[in-house]
């Protein structure tokens, strides 16, 4: 559902024009992953492969996990701060079918 307000045509413009966004920055991470394969990626690995930033990508690959597209594969990676990170990859469960939007 569309959250804008009624009585205004650029705010209902502007709603699509998020919305469209969202979704294409949405297909953008999902595309990366499946282009990377078994291998996976990391949020950082993917925000380096999709230009989008942090606080786009993560939202739009959690609505992915949430909708079983995407999975934490079980490996982690160590990040340039050497840390550890979670290395996602497409689902390879049952909801692999499901739609992207």
């Amino acid at each position: 559902m569309l959250k804008y307000q009624r009585h205004s045509e650029t705010s209902y413009q502007a709603a699509v024009a998020a919305l469209e966004w969202k979704q294409s920055a949405k297909a953008k991470v999902y595309r990366c992953l499946r282009v990377a394969g078994r291998y996976g990626l990391t949020d950082a690995e993917l925000e380096a492969e999709t230009g989008l930033k942090g606080s786009t990508q993560r939202p739009r690959r959690i609505e992915l996990v949430a909708a079983g597209l995407v999975e934490d594969s079980g490996q982690t990676r160590k990040t340039e701060g050497g840390n550890f990170a979670v290395v996602w990859r497409v689902s390879t469960g049952p909801n692999q079918q499901a739609e992207l939007f």
